[in-house]
């Protein structure tokens, strides 16, 4: 006996059924630049609401969830998402973007890593980020967001360059990993890499460390993201590219909001691998930063 098709194809049914009603135009620019990699049968783009923005909604219920990535990949530029994460009760899911290299092996991979750790109906989401290089990551900061990420969108941004990686929500920094490569810390100066961002579980760690698991009663789960920008490094005048940019220049210093982002940590990071004190011993990084 064929099988009943999961709640989210139920779900995605439902909507398009309802967009037709609504007689949508067509489609704007997101699905030109990414596409689902996996879960295809757990996602769908739309367009709803005033702004007549093209949406990409990823699914997870009990079966499995959805992912995707942008068709190119890049080797230093600036990428900015609007995201709207799972409403009420949350989890064990997890939404994550995050940059990511095509055809490099696993145990040689760079990666910056945004996941965002669902919480039961009321508690507030945790970011947890993570920067991979040469296969090692263990930089994990964790941080609590200053506003309910499942009830609106809100802007998540990844800015890489040759002098540092710089997390930011709002447009607010949170995190920056410098380029220490001259004292033998490695950063990712090597690898293009594609924007990528999926929806799944993840209750054997995610929330209170495993210890609340996932509800598939109040499934399907919904992740949202729209308004893709991805803007390609510029070097300073007279430079090639970005990577040939001189040590001394200056050029990458400039537009970081040194104050904001000393706020945003003491105000709002909950753990830093840096002052772990559970740790024998610290990246080295730890002590140029």
């Amino acid at each position: 006996m064929a099988s009943l098709p999961s709640s989210c194809w139920r779900s995605v049914m439902l909507l398009l059924i309802l967009l037709v009603a609504m007689d949508q135009m067509a489609m704007a620019s997101l699905s030109d630049d990414i596409e689902v990699g996996w879960g295809q049968d757990h996602s769908f783009f739309y367009k709803a609401g005033t702004d007549d923005k093209q949406t990409l909604a990823l699914c997870l219920d009990e079966t499995h969830g959805s992912g995707f990535h942008t068709k190119e990949a890049y080797l230093y530029a600036r990428f900015d998402i609007d995201i709207r994460l799972v409403s009420k009760n949350s989890a064990g899911t997890v939404t994550t973007l995050y940059l990511f290299p095509v055809d490099v092996p696993w145990e040689n991979h760079d990666e910056v890593d945004l996941e965002f750790l669902g919480n039961v109906t009321g508690e507030p989401y945790t970011l947890h980020t993570n920067i991979f290089v040469n296969g090692v990551g263990h930089r994990v900061q964790h941080f609590r967001l200053w506003f309910d990420p499942a009830a609106d969108f809100h802007t998540y941004s990844i800015d890489w360059n040759p002098k540092r990686i710089t997390i930011l929500v709002d447009g607010v920094p949170i995190r920056v990993f410098k380029n220490h490569d001259k004292d033998g810390v490695p950063f990712p100066s090597w690898q293009k890499m594609k924007l990528e961002g999926s929806l799944w579980n993840a209750d054997d760690w995610a929330t209170q460390g495993g210890l609340v698991k996932t509800d598939w009663s109040a499934a399907p789960f919904f992740a949202n993201y729209r308004n893709l920008r991805v803007s390609s490094c510029q070097p300073s005048p007279g430079v090639a590219w970005c990577g040939d940019e001189p040590p001394e220049s200056t050029w990458f210093e400039q537009g970081l909001d040194t104050a904001a982002l000393q706020n945003a940590r003491d105000t709002h990071m909950i753990y830093d691998y840096c002052k772990d004190a559970n740790r024998k011993e610290f990246p080295k990084e730890c002590a140029l930063d």
